[in-house]
């Protein structure tokens, strides 16, 4: 295997059976990147074109109706808002640094998938599926790193700062997917693993794997060091192509799927120590203790994401009750019921991208307004029946 270094951004690998990939790192919001994968193309002409994206990704940037097919209360039910919450989340960090900087951020994926189209060379989408890297950083977080997952997205799209003709030239360099992982993956070194270095060897055997003799892939930019050394170790036939052992989403641990229902049975068993210690009134009166603080706590995060009244309602009555069975989350019965008296509108959708930039349009679009309430109820509800373990055994240490 030889590698040859073509230009700062460009790469060309010629393996021992003559087969060769050129590998074009791309800045992703840079003009000069997408003219320089349309260039390199047409020189080329390679019999295959390897892309940076999973179809999933590619059918939402040129389908202009995709926020469309959403069914939220089937997204609430299933448990996957936060999913939904982080993937909107991404795309508008994009493009809000897209609109800065003047160039739609992907362009140059883009241009080489048309490119393929037009010239009827095949195609490959070679990045694994977001929504699996999402899932498993989130599966394999633990709770406060859920939190500051969500958190370092969200600020992301809360940075309103104008960025310096410096930044932007550093942006050009760089993939600013990549570099949004790279930052999480910062906050959260325990999932560095699952956002960078898997991407990479996904990526690299996906690539190695497709059939073709002379191909171009093209891939953001950040990318290329981490390819070219796992393209290496296949060739050398030191590593495996086979991605099986990270394209799935990892079951939920024993200790992960117990532990909620531990957290109940131990309410329920402070709750019951009152009764048995101090009789039917004590019982009774931490049992109403509990109630009001899970139920209190999610009223207040409904009546602060303004939610509508009949949610809000529903959901402090709900709280306690969704408490006893770990299966149904408060914030999913929230969600649903927020949806159902306030039914997204046509506008909603076609602006989500739009209004997921603002503090307002979390409150005016129906569809994030409806996250927001999810993840506040859920969070504040979860928080509630932390909170209630020591005020329950102070209730009985003083019985």
């Amino acid at each position: 295997m030889t590698i040859e270094k073509i230009s700062e951004t460009m790469q060309k690998i010629t393996f021992e059976d003559s087969r060769a990939i050129t590998l074009i790192g791309t800045a992703h919001v840079s003009q000069d990147s997408v003219d320089e994968v349309i260039t390199t193309i047409g020189e080329i002409n390679p019999d295959r074109i390897c892309v940076e994206l999973d179809e999933g990704r590619y059918n939402s940037k040129t389908e202009s109706k995709s926020w469309e097919n959403l069914n939220l209360k089937t997204i609430f039910k299933e448990g996957k808002g936060f999913l939904l919450l982080a993937n909107m989340a991404l795309s508008s960090y994009q493009k809000k640094l897209g609109e800065q900087i003047g160039v739609s951020p992907g362009n140059e994926i883009l241009s080489a998938a048309e490119l393929a189209l037009e010239k009827g060379i095949p195609l490959s989408f070679c990045d694994r599926e977001i929504q699996i890297t999402f899932k498993r950083a989130w599966r394999l977080s633990n709770g406060w790193n859920k939190i500051k997952l969500i958190s370092s997205l969200l600020s992301a799209v809360f940075f309103n700062e104008e960025i310096s003709a410096e930044e932007i030239e550093k942006l050009k360099e760089t993939d600013i997917l990549q570099s949004m992982l790279d930052e999480i993956a910062k906050e959260l070194p325990t999932i560095k693993k699952v956002l960078i270095d898997e991407r990479d060897e996904y990526l690299a055997s996906q690539i190695f794997e497709a059939e073709g003799e002379n191909i171009v892939a093209v891939v953001g930019a950040g990318h290329v060091p981490g390819l070219v050394a796992h393209l290496e170790k296949l060739a050398q036939k030191e590593v495996s192509s086979d991605v099986t052992a990270i394209s799935y989403v990892p079951e939920a641990s024993k200790i992960g799927k117990a532990f909620p229902w531990l957290i109940l049975a131990a309410i329920l068993a402070i709750i019951g120590s009152g009764f048995i210690r101090a009789g039917w009134s004590q019982g009774l009166k931490m049992f109403l203790y509990w109630f009001a603080l899970n139920s209190s706590l999610t009223g207040i995060a409904a009546l602060l994401t303004l939610a509508h009244p009949v949610t809000i309602i529903v959901s402090m009555l709900a709280a306690p009750i969704t408490a006893l069975n770990p299966t149904i989350g408060v914030g999913m019965v929230a969600g649903i019921l927020e949806v159902t008296m306030r039914k997204p509108r046509v506008k909603d959708f076609e602006n989500v991208s739009n209004d997921i930039l603002s503090f307002k349009g979390w409150f005016k679009n129906r569809i994030i307004h409806a996250l927001m309430i999810f993840m506040a109820t859920s969070i504040f509800a979860a928080t509630g029946t932390f909170i209630a373990f020591p005020l329950l055994i102070s209730k009985l240490s003083g019985a």
